[in-house]
């Protein structure tokens, strides 16, 4: 029997003879005590705390004195309670297994994880951290104990004690860094020690936090335990102490800190001095932190507990963060604090003087008319992650004019998407973060325009920044106010003539003018105007303002840079853009229209514009499409955008007209059809190209019934709906008619036979003909059998090779024909195949096929033998209003067009074949993934629980959370366990690496959840 097992049964002996509680025990982390968690067979959980030997008992009385202080204070704080003895004693003299003596005592177990191990760290968690810290210092502020009253190392009011061993670190970078931090501290030690006084937790570290929460649950913080390192300190000290560790490898340190301090703050306010203090505190535990690991490292090498939280502090300590006073800033916008000191006092006298500032252009701008470049309102760039100077010159012409000599102003607060360059972007990725957010009022005006200070100023920059969308030519002005307070103007987008002429210092008067308007060769490229902005600091900005913000940024941003209107002698309202509220869209909707009518996602997002496999919302964030097949060349291409431009401005009619657009369109589609496959139905959906095969087939064999995988779709009209599982088996559906037969999907992964059966095509094929016989006997006959040629809503099935040609001659002997439900994989989607059929070796009677041909324009088309088409000719007139209109021929054959001279297809192929590689690589370091299977650009990914069982609870939680980072992807299944992904086919090597680093990522979230 070993140590560690010897010495859980001493503890758990003394457990039960001096508590009365019988438990098994488990060791748990600790510095110097030895703690040890005890379950009982009833389920109930303690704690069993053995001191370090020579622990001073009033350390302990102080610790049980706190918790039932709190207790009685806040009984709704998530902390433990002391459990008495069952001599009635909270703390017995015990003797270990070696025989030393230790304070012991035992606590309840409260539930949950460490937040060290939890995740996703979401935002709404960190707040409640923030809140529940808070409210455990509000309690404790008239807790008094004389052992509070200690000078010890994790005392972050004496934290200057590392000063003298920084020498302990060896790395000459990293110890420059500890030397800064301590000279940070030193310059505020006197600030602080003049901070109240008052009992705090002082550990509120990531392992002394609980949550709880499973997958697509709410993290809920359960536990703030280990009072050990109680103190007397500032309360800011508490605070520094837990969001030192919140900001550890959290991909935004900043909004993570953010979220804290407005949690903490909405319980117990702070001060605009705390606020200060807070940053270099952080700072400092770390440095404590590391310092202390690295000499208990060296006493105790074997030790892994005491560098536990090291690498992620250097990972922290080493990386760029933003500059101090911008972090200062944040959090005072945070907590609804003057931004900056004076902030108030600026503003008030903008307002005051509004109406007497000399007006900027030299004219009045109040009767000018607002233009928007926003998302919504504006398709200014046509690609939003490339604008050429070319377009960036004609910005805005639809309200300038032909000549550029209309007047017209910008919208402050506005989010667009003509800030295309590189310097906009915050991540790695396309779809990462991006500045749309305007922080100015623009006044577009003809080049050469004078520009008059509206007040006195002084130039605090002046300079040429020629880059590609840059200012062009940009002066900073600073100004006072009549109590002194100072705060700064910018122009951008001048002639940079400006620059030979002004130079930092020198003094502009009001209404003075000082510079004018560049042509588009002079101010960055741009289409002529001024970018108008205020700042309240320049601090930690310098001269290198952001005229644009994230828009998950705005609280800092529009604090430090509010709207410039007061300036112009322009109200706010005017020259404020407000978009449009999601959830007044969500209310609309939810009051217009039907109840199943479904959103996507736990949180829906308002799309707004696209471009190939990218989507924006409201606000401008870009979003990676990985579900959206409909859209199959790309989101907005403008080959389509012309094409069917061209073709309104001509006509629009049908099919009962002559039009060489239609011809066109059908030699097109035969061109990739077997030659048996001659005739060509327009109509305007999958789902009438399927209720229309149903006509044809019923027309051609005299029959009626037809025979269809289970949980197959086909469409959502009456007659679709009778051939499709997935909608007549769902809750509330009507159930089977008595002219459809289901057969089992031919699903390898979990259906009857399995891959390694060799057989399994003609096992899965077999089980047409009892369908057949049955059809046969109720007098119905057989017409056909309709497949969705890969199940798509069955799961992303590849049935296995030969498996529809058994099936097609079952249904031929017996009088029937083979239709072809192409919607989900035609048009070269499956990257080595034009359509499914073909990878089947298969010949249908019909195809069908449905939304990507389109592109999102409304068109199906049905494509049959000459045999078939003049079966169903012998009936009545056949003709669909909108289907084949001239419109719909023209983007249908520009589809087609696109997919061969873009080399789509082959794009297919290769993006699907590092995609599936990828996966599978995933797949055997995540236990989550049962199954990866697909073809090309139409793949699944099978969610399993340890069992093996449909996991739909993980699929969910998985496609909500990459959602959360902006890459959209759907699900599928009887069970909605598997991850559907089929993204345009215009993906590349960028968006498949986000992907599959995102999912795994994601994947190794539920091992914490």
């Amino acid at each position: 029997m070993t140590a560690i097992r010897l010495a859980e049964d001493h503890w758990a002996a003394v457990l039960h003879d001096h508590w009365g509680i019988r438990a098994e025990l488990s060791r748990l982390d600790g510095e110097y005590d030895l703690n040890y968690r005890a379950l009982t067979p009833d389920g109930q959980g303690y704690i069993l705390k053995a001191m370090r030997p020579g622990c001073v008992s009033e350390l302990v009385d102080m610790q049980i004195a706190a918790l039932a202080h709190l207790q009685n204070t806040d009984p709704g704080l998530p902390v433990p309670r002391t459990v008495a003895a069952s001599n009635g004693e909270l703390c017995l003299s015990l003797q270990d297994d070696t025989g030393e003596d230790r304070l012991v005592w035992v606590q309840t177990l409260l539930p949950g994880r460490c937040y060290a191990k939890s995740a996703p760290k979401s935002a709404e968690l960190i707040r409640e951290i923030g809140a529940t810290l808070a409210g455990t210092t509000r309690a404790l502020k008239d807790f008094v104990h004389p052992s509070l009253e200690r000078r010890f190392k994790w005392d972050l009011m004496t934290a200057d004690w590392i000063t003298d061993d920084i020498t302990c670190i060896a790395d000459d970078s990293r110890q420059q860094v500890i030397a800064e931090i301590c000279a940070d501290f030193s310059s505020l030690k006197s600030q602080l020690d003049a901070q109240p006084r008052q009992a705090i937790h002082n550990d509120a570290n990531d392992y002394n936090i609980l949550v709880t929460g499973e997958l697509s649950e709410p993290r809920v913080v359960s536990g703030l335990i280990d009072l050990g390192d109680m103190c007397a300190a500032p309360r800011i000290c508490d605070l520094a102490i837990a969001a030192a560790y919140v900001v550890l490898d959290h991909p935004q340190p900043q909004r993570a800190l953010a979220a804290l301090v407005s949690g903490y703050h909405a319980v117990t306010p702070l001060t605009e001095e705390e606020l200060g203090l807070l940053w270099p505190l952080l700072r400092m535990r770390l440095a404590v932190s590391v310092v202390n690991s690295t000499l208990e490292a060296k006493e105790n090498p074997d030790d892994h507990y005491v560098t536990i939280s090291q690498e992620p502090a250097w990972r922290f300590l080493g990386q760029p963060s933003e500059h101090p006073a911008l972090i200062t800033a944040r959090l005072r916008a945070t907590c609804g604090l003057t931004v900056v000191d004076g902030a108030d006092r600026v503003l008030a006298y903008l307002e005051t003087h509004s109406g007497d500032f000399f007006p900027l252009m030299g004219r009045d701008l109040t009767g000018f008319p607002m233009g928007s470049l926003s998302v919504e309102e504006s398709t200014w760039p046509q690609n939003p992650f490339d604008m050429p100077l070319a377009e960036a010159a004609e910005v805005g012409h639809e309200f300038s004019g032909a000549n550029g000599a209309n007047w017209w102003l910008g919208y402050y607060r506005e989010p667009r998407l003509i800030y295309t360059a590189p310097a906009f972007r915050k991540g790695e990725y396309l779809a990462s973060d991006r500045r749309t957010v305007h922080l100015a009022v623009d006044v577009f005006a003809p080049a050469g325009q004078s520009l008059h200070a509206p007040l006195a100023g002084e130039v605090q920059v002046v300079e040429d920044r020629a880059n590609h969308l840059d200012y062009g030519g940009v002066v900073i002005l600073k100004h006072h106010t009549d109590s002194g307070d100072a705060f700064y103007t910018l122009y951008g987008h001048l002639d940079p003539e400006c620059c030979t002429r002004l130079s930092v210092g020198d003094k502009i008067a009001k209404g003075a003018p000082f510079c004018q308007l560049g042509t588009a060769d002079q101010n960055g490229g741009w289409a002529p105007h001024v970018h108008f902005q205020l700042a309240l600091s320049t601090e930690g900005i310098e001269a290198d303002w952001p005229g644009v913000a994230d828009p998950d940024d705005l609280a800092l941003w529009t604090a430090l840079c509010p709207n410039p209107a007061p300036l112009l002698n322009l109200s706010a309202a005017q020259v404020s853009y407000q978009p449009t509220d999601k959830s007044t869209v969500l209310a609309g909707r939810r009051a217009h229209f039907g109840g199943n009518l479904s959103l996507t996602y736990r949180d829906p997002v308002m799309l707004l514009r696209g471009w190939k496999h990218h989507l924006f919302d409201e606000w401008g964030r870009p979003y990676l499409d990985a579900y959206n097949n409909v859209p199959h060349v790309g989101h907005a291409h403008p080959r389509i955008q012309a094409a069917a431009a061209d073709q309104l401005k001509r006509m629009n009619s049908n099919t009962r007209y002559l039009h060489p657009a239609q011809t066109a369109f059908a030699e097109k589609i035969l061109s990739k059809m077997p030659d048996h496959l001659e005739v060509c139905f327009f109509v305007n959906s999958g789902t009438e190209a399927n209720e229309l095969a149903l006509r044809l087939a019923r027309a051609h064999t005299g029959a009626k019934g037809m025979v269809t995988p289970d949980h197959g779709y086909h469409g959502n009209t009456t007659g679709a709906i009778d051939i499709s599982a997935y909608k007549f088996n769902a809750k509330g559906g009507v159930g089977p008619s008595g002219w459809v037969e289901l057969v089992e999907v031919a699903d390898d992964y979990r259906g009857t036979y399995g891959r390694d059966d060799p057989q399994c095509a003609q096992k899965y094929a077999d089980l047409v003909d009892p369908a057949i016989a049955k059809l046969q006997a109720s007098g119905h006959g057989v017409a056909g059998f309709i497949a969705e040629t890969f199940p798509s809503v069955g799961g992303q099935i590849i049935p296995p090779k030969g498996y529809l040609p058994a099936v097609y001659e079952k249904i031929r002997a017996a009088g029937g024909i083979c239709i072809a439900d192409e919607v989900q994989t035609g048009l070269g989607r499956l990257g080595d195949y034009y359509f499914g059929f073909e990878h089947q070796g298969a010949a249908p009677d019909i195809v069908v096929l449905g939304k990507p041909i389109g592109n999102g324009h409304p068109l199906g088309v049905l494509v049959t033998t000459r045999a078939i088409a003049d079966s169903f000719a012998q009936g009545p007139e056949f003709f669909s209003t909108f289907g084949g209109s001239t419109l719909s021929c023209r983007i249908g054959t520009e589809v087609l067009n696109i997919v061969d001279d873009e080399g789509l297809q082959e794009n297919a192929r290769q993006r699907g074949a590092d995609l599936l590689n990828g996966l599978r690589d995933l797949q055997s370091r995540h236990q989550a993934i049962g199954d990866v299977r697909g073809m090309g650009l139409f793949i699944g990914v099978e969610l399993i629980r340890t069992d093996g069982s449909e996991a739909s609870e993980i699929c969910a939680y998985v496609k909500n959370r990459m959602r959360d980072h902006r890459i959209l992807i759907g699900s599928e299944g009887p069970k909605d366990n598997i991850l559907k992904i089929r993204p345009p086919l215009t993906i590349d090597a960028e968006g498949i690496e986000m992907i599959l680093k995102t999912l795994d990522s994601i994947l190794s979230e539920l091992s914490d959840s």
